[in-house]
């Protein structure tokens, strides 16, 4: 077939997706759950149960999730219901029970102090996310920023601390919650540019959230456009963390500033930097709708390169054949597999952690099963305390059964890549879960 008509028949395509696209799809939140339709087959009682855990964790979610990801002939098992409703089980039974009496009570002052109690039970920031990861410049707290890699800077835009829809494992959900102490936020970028002025060896910036492109371009270029300049030569990557390409891909095919969106990217090309969009994807079916995949083409086109991450999940993807599949499919469609993450100690973590060791047979088993170009995905990783610990499997060496650990990313540059042991422990779920094999008293990074 000649070229032209190749090109003529994949324009016509992008047109009728684009025709068939809705310009803009409504929102719900928590206190509108019952404007759902589809939430009406579910009996009372579950959407009372959905309505107290959406009290505490945050609830936001679009109708493009509602119609096109979710299958309504699964629920609750499907598994992008799963990902995105509140489920009675997410909440310890004792918090459960706390919140819904407040809640039949109906006096605002008891429900908003058991909401209170049961967030600050539930490790709103781990990982020393504001003791350790904010700096200090000239004496001053750097509002907005993370620094807790060397190389790596994560900024968080005000205006981007939302997102189109809410994950119900998100580990940054006290961002959304409403509590100024608990979230995470610059109201300008001056004092970004002042810190990466100061620190010339931060080689990456990631604006992230919440979701940056929820912003309208404008806003996003106020923020980029700036370290385009030679002032910042250091930095050589600008990456932005987002479910947009999930959750809302009419972002880059027929919203308003779409066009713009994607020249932002070819702008950050065309300075020698390089544009990495870090994509969240929990289940391959996120990758199944044409506009989604017209989304994934059209940002590919800039020359930006795709990276896919996301954490394995009980109810969600704890199956090898999800995982295998879910790389397979983000290989063929240009999208690099980037992260295999495990669930953070956070949050609604008691209803999606899956034990390391097993999670390490889910990640081992999915690699066995696609060809070597998919097996770029790291982990499984867990992003704990001193860095990003990946899980390399379990041995035995002098007749001890081990777990075999690594650092690949460290608070110590030092840390990175060493490996260390743990006593092998069928039940942990998380790093302070584990101990020290061969008699050690604590992990290298413990002494420290």
């Amino acid at each position: 077939m000649p070229t032209q008509n190749i090109v003529a028949i994949k324009q016509a395509h992008t047109d009728h997706i684009v025709e068939q696209a809705p310009q803009r799809f409504r929102v719900f939140t928590a206190r509108q759950l019952d404007r759902i339709e589809p939430l009406k087959r579910l009996s009372a009682q579950q959407r009372f149960d959905m309505q107290v855990v959406a009290s505490v964790l945050p609830f936001r979610v679009n109708e493009y999730v509602i119609n096109e990801l979710i299958d309504w002939d699964a629920v609750p098992d499907d598994p992008i219901f799963q990902l995105t409703f509140p489920q009675r089980d997410m909440l310890d039974p004792a918090h459960f029970e706390q919140v819904a009496e407040a809640l039949r009570g109906g006096d605002k002052g008891t429900i908003k102090q058991a909401i209170d109690d049961v967030r600050a039970a539930l490790n709103p920031h781990p990982a020393g996310q504001l003791e350790k990861n904010i700096p200090q410049l000239d004496g001053e707290t750097v509002e907005g920023i993370q620094h807790k890699y060397r190389e790596t800077v994560l900024f968080f835009p005000s205006s981007g601390q939302v997102c189109h829809t809410y994950c119900t494992f998100c580990f940054r959900w006290a961002q959304f919650v409403g509590d100024k102490d608990l979230q995470i936020a610059a109201k300008e970028s001056g004092q970004l540019q002042d810190y990466l002025r100061a620190h010339p060896e931060v080689t990456d910036v990631l604006i992230t959230g919440g979701d940056p492109l929820v912003m309208k371009t404008r806003n996003l270029r106020a923020y980029i456009e700036p370290l385009l300049s030679e002032e910042f030569s250091h930095i050589r990557t600008i990456r932005i963390g987002s479910k947009a390409l999930t959750f809302w891909p009419q972002r880059f095919v027929t919203d308003a500033d779409a066009d713009d969106l994607l020249a932002l990217f070819r702008e950050i090309q065309a300075t020698g930097k390089h544009m990495a969009l870090m994509a969240h994807y929990n289940h391959w079916r996120e990758l199944e709708p044409a506009i989604a995949r017209e989304a994934i083409r059209r940002v590919r086109a800039t020359g930006a390169q795709i990276r896919a991450q996301g954490p394995l999940l009980a109810h969600i993807n704890d199956d090898a054949d999800v995982w295998a599949r879910l790389w397979q499919t983000q290989v063929e469609l240009g999208i690099v597999p980037y992260y295999m993450f495990v669930e953070r100690d956070t949050g609604a973590r008691r209803y999606f952690e899956v034990p390391l060791v097993k999670a390490w047979q889910i990640y081992r088993d999915a690699m066995q099963r696609v060809s070597g170009i998919a097996r770029t995905a790291r982990g499984p990783s867990m992003s704990a305390n001193p860095g990003k610990v990946e899980i390399q499997g379990v041995t035995e060496i002098n007749g001890e059964k081990i777990i075999a650990l690594r650092m690949i990313q460290g608070r110590n540059p030092d840390w990175v890549q060493r490996p260390f042991f743990a006593r092998y422990n069928d039940e942990a779920t998380w790093l302070n879960h584990l101990e020290p094999a061969f008699g050690e008293n604590a992990f290298f990074f413990d002494q420290d």
